[in-house]
């Protein structure tokens, strides 16, 4: 895995040797010696970490590490400080401005590479949300503010601890009970399965217990598609079998670590930074979801838009050739809508179109597909239907249109009816254009006969008039 690393330090040997250490893992690293540089090339080549000494003259490393995040456009890229400062203190004013991590110099080559690999994976997931979260920006679909990200409520913040060493445990739960609700269990088979039943916020999963391998639990957490993106932090011992743990927990998709013995004010800092990193994520993936519904709905109705549509009734074909099964299409138009729009105006006209979408999802299954065709005109794709059965589905959508009227504002009643065509698929249709056009064609059918009617393209002895039709 390769990416683009800033190395800013005013030592120039310093950048030098970080920089033969990394080019020799085939990264690609921009190099800066003060602050002020350090921002401009963030701003201007967007890389994908950055590695920065803490003491520098003029503007210190925690001052860019805090210009940086607080950037909506560039608070995603990981920050690691590198600096000879081991005081807890400088730690965690490290994490507090928004650094994902803090390393001392001399820095182990291993565990730099580890690290740099573990926030590049990352930071990939989340620039492909940025990506998607920026078109529906521009489309204005886009809701949740910074705000929400940097509120941490512990009464809607879960972490779960998973010690087997109940006095630890009890200390990190004490630690955390200002920023979350604490949860904890000393280990066993059924971690991931417990996790996959709650949204938590924050794991943190010893690896020093006796009677479980925290490795295996932190291995199934990141197997299990519920449980992927929760953030995780181990706990480690120091020393040589604790550092091989921490490399392959990091391989594995670990966000963060502690080593022995847990310090409370880091062990606060590095979990607000983790929680604070999953609300920024969930952020994202709820406007890429948003952006998808939007995408797929018309904005009126609620229902399927037509390229929505056009994309799926191609797969319900097949899906019918190939299962031998009838699809029946049904195509709606409102009747007389123009004088609607004309007689009570067009916001009048919305609410029409939006209580009839909401019938219309009301009266249809959940296989069926449902959809607004273009301005008045509405199509029903029914899988495993013969145009027998799409008849008498028809006829009781129609019924339910006609009454009881559309309420609109200001206490005003309009009486609505529909006009509906339908068509099956047969071996005489190669495309779902040809089945609607099938369908439209049935629809004219039903309008020149009067309107309010369902009408079908084939089977000329079916009754297409419901005794309760009314002329429009």
């Amino acid at each position: 895995m390769t990416a683009r690393v800033l190395v800013v330090d005013d030592v120039l040997p310093n950048v030098k040797l970080l920089e033969a250490k990394l080019s020799s893992e085939y990264f690609d690293v921009l190099c800066a010696t003060s602050g002020p540089d350090a921002l401009e090339i963030v701003q201007r080549e967007r890389p994908d970490v950055v590695l920065l000494d803490v003491m520098m003259p003029g503007m210190n490393g925690f001052e860019v590490c805090r210009r940086i995040k607080e950037d909506e456009s560039t608070t995603h890229i990981p920050v690691i400080m590198v600096t000879a400062l081991d005081q807890i203190s400088d730690k965690v004013a490290g994490l507090e401005a928004g650094a994902e991590d803090f390393l001392t110099k001399p820095v182990d080559d291993v565990a730099l590479f580890a690290r740099v690999r573990s926030l590049v994976r990352l930071k990939m997931m989340v620039d492909e949300l940025r990506n998607r979260e920026c078109t529906g920006a521009a489309l204005g679909w886009n809701k949740e503010t910074k705000e929400s990200i940097e509120n941490i409520d512990p009464a809607t913040t879960s972490v779960l601890i998973v010690e087997d060493n109940e006095k630890a445990a009890a200390r990190m739960a004490h630690a955390l009970e200002s920023i979350a609700t604490v949860s904890h269990i000393p280990g066993g088979e059924n971690v991931a399965d417990r996790v996959r039943e709650k949204d938590y916020d924050l794991v943190i999963v010893s690896l020093t217990m006796k009677e479980a391998d925290g490795l295996r639990i932190c291995s199934k957490l990141r197997n299990f598609e519920e449980t992927r993106q929760v953030p995780i932090l181990v706990i480690v011992d120091h020393g040589e079998h604790g550092s091989k743990q921490l490399l392959r927990a990091l391989e594995m998709g670990v966000n963060d670590y502690l080593i022995r013995p847990v310090e409370r004010l880091e062990l606060v800092a590095r979990a607000r930074t983790q929680i604070r990193r999953k609300r920024y994520a969930d952020r994202l993936w709820e406007n890429f979801h948003v952006s998808m519904q939007l995408a797929m709905t018309d904005a009126v109705t609620g229902l399927y838009n037509r390229h929505y549509l056009t994309s799926h009734l191609e797969t319900l074909i097949r899906t019918a050739r190939h299962n031998h099964k009838p699809l029946s299409l049904a195509m709606i138009d409102i009747d007389h809508f123009k004088a609607i729009n004309d007689e009570h105006g067009h916001a009048v006209g919305d609410e029409v179109l939006q209580e009839f979408g909401r019938r219309l999802a009301r009266n249809v299954r959940g296989v069926d597909l449902a959809a607004r065709y273009g301005g008045e005109e509405f199509v029903v794709a029914m899988p495993d239907t013969s145009l027998r059965d799409a008849h008498r589905i028809a006829e009781r959508l129609r019924q339910t249109i006609e009454a009881p009227p559309f309420s609109v504002s200001e206490g005003r009643v309009i009486p609505v009816t529909v006009s509906i065509g339908l068509a099956a698929l047969d071996d005489a249709i190669a495309s779902g254009g040809q089945l609607v056009e099938k369908a439209d064609m049935a629809l004219y059918d039903a309008k020149n006969a009067g309107r309010n009617r369902v009408a079908l393209a084939a089977d000329p002895d079916i009754e297409t008039q419901a005794d309760a039709a009314q002329t429009g």
